[in-house]
């Protein structure tokens, strides 16, 4: 299970050169899987790129995902129809009954609740909170510790409390969409597609804590990976970088994708570089 990056400036052809390979090895067994994951707002125009590349204009072994769309695939392949994913809209309405319900409990921000949309400013907070894997727990912690500003600890309490009821108004009944990549985490293992299979990430600029708790369970599993990572040539991937620098984000996912392959005990292959018109 090698890992091999792909590094190169941005339009240098990273893309270009993974979607060859892979359309080239797929072409070699047809009976190996190979998933490519892109974000969820390049899956068309990546689906349409690989099969313009391929022969008979056909991929019959390779599909383009999202983190998301993969996960649904790994539910419907293990018939877990019994996941329900509460929607935007959906959550609005329960964030607003729960914040008629603790009113009294919320003694900053309680009364900003009726103003024009702020119950969906608070939504997504708590769905960032979620994506980071922020806990009611952790912002206990923020509003009992005593550097924190009076304010930022008065509000933080507040948003403790609705945090706390929407995630016990769930359970059991609904998951959000920021908590179907646990689920698919926890389920992965027992997915046959995922076993043996090959994987491909384009189009990132760095991964979530979900995505990574994800890529944990996915890494052991996969026969061989491939990364595409924006990097200028005289940038070490291999050194941390320091925030101030250009391509920070990019050495920091290289330097993520790493660490999921050492504790996996994956081979991390010569990495390709690829410069800009070859």
């Amino acid at each position: 299970m090698p890992l091999q990056f792909i590094f190169g400036p941005s339009g240098g052809g990273k893309s270009h050169y993974l979607y060859q390979t892979v359309v080239e090895e797929a072409a070699k067994d047809r009976t190996k899987d190979f998933l490519i994951i892109v974000p969820e707002q390049f899956t068309m125009q990546t689906q349409k790129e690989l099969v313009e590349r391929s022969e008979h204009h056909a991929i019959m072994n390779i599909d383009v995902l999202s983190f998301e769309r993969l996960a649904f695939r790994v539910f419907d392949e293990l018939g877990m129809y019994q996941i329900h994913v509460l929607e935007e809209t959906g959550k609005n309405l329960i964030l607003r009954k729960l914040a008629k319900r603790c009113e009294g409990q919320m003694h900053v921000l309680g009364n900003n609740f009726k103003k024009m949309g702020y119950i969906n400013e608070v939504k997504s907070l708590i769905s960032e909170f979620m994506q980071y894997q922020v806990t009611p727990e952790d912002l206990e912690s923020w509003v009992g510790d005593e550097d924190n500003p009076m304010l930022f600890r008065m509000k933080m309490q507040d948003v403790q409390v609705l945090y706390h009821e929407f995630k016990e108004y769930l359970r059991g009944s609904y998951v959000t969409s920021e908590e179907v990549l646990q689920e698919c985490a926890k389920a992965a293992e027992r997915s046959k597609m995922l076993q043996g299979c090959c994987l491909a990430f384009d189009g990132f600029t760095g991964f979530t804590p979900v995505q990574v708790k994800l890529l944990e369970t996915l890494f052991p599993m996969a026969e061989r990976i491939w990364a595409t990572v924006t990097l200028d040539q005289r940038c070490d991937p291999y050194q941390k970088a320091r925030m101030q620098d250009l391509f920070y984000m990019s050495a920091k996912m290289a330097q993520a994708l790493l660490e999921l392959a050492d504790g996996a005990g994956c081979e991390v292959l010569e990495p390709i570089r690829v410069e800009e018109g070859k």
